[in-house]
């Protein structure tokens, strides 16, 4: 999105400058770049949009797995995320560890939501982490569901131990 925001301010700019066709009359060349600032601000407004909705379909999927849980008791404060990073083809990737501090082997469900700078949700996806040995430690990795741009961070939005 801050390349369309670049291509908004350069239009800006160049229709406060007064650039003109040739004729002397800026009237044109101010015209043209307005067009091309209504134009750029609707391709951001598209992208956000497509943005938000693809967050809204991954957040709605991820409902669903963790409404599959049966049994499952609280376990946020036993996740413990690493570095965000990208994977080869380009997709947001965090290490996810789990701590069982039950007696028993159990399975973890861990909905990890990525933000962008603004700390909006522009991805979440849900890591099964199977059989963790009781008093043992498990370990995932949460890959987003699409390639995301500009700086992501990860947050652990759901876990639960079942």
């Amino acid at each position: 999105m801050r390349g369309a925001a670049g291509v908004v301010l350069a239009a800006v700019a160049l229709g406060t400058a007064g650039c003109s066709g040739g004729d002397g009359d800026p009237s044109g060349a101010v015209s043209s770049a307005a067009s091309a600032v209504k134009s750029a601000g609707e391709a951001v407004s598209s992208a956000a949009s497509e943005a938000a909705k693809s967050a809204e379909s991954a957040a709605a999927v991820a409902k669903d797995k963790l409404a599959d849980v049966k049994n499952g008791v609280d376990a946020k404060g036993q996740v413990t995320l690493g570095a965000v990073a990208a994977d080869a083809d380009g997709y947001t990737t965090v290490p996810v560890k789990v701590a069982n501090t039950d007696e028993a082997a159990k399975s973890f469900a861990v909905q990890v939501e990525f933000k962008d700078e603004s700390g909006n949700v522009v991805d979440t996806v849900v890591v099964t982490v199977s059989d963790v040995p009781g008093k043992g430690t498990g370990q995932g990795t949460a890959r987003s569901t699409h390639k995301l741009s500009g700086t992501v961070s990860a947050q652990t939005a759901t876990a639960l131990r079942y």
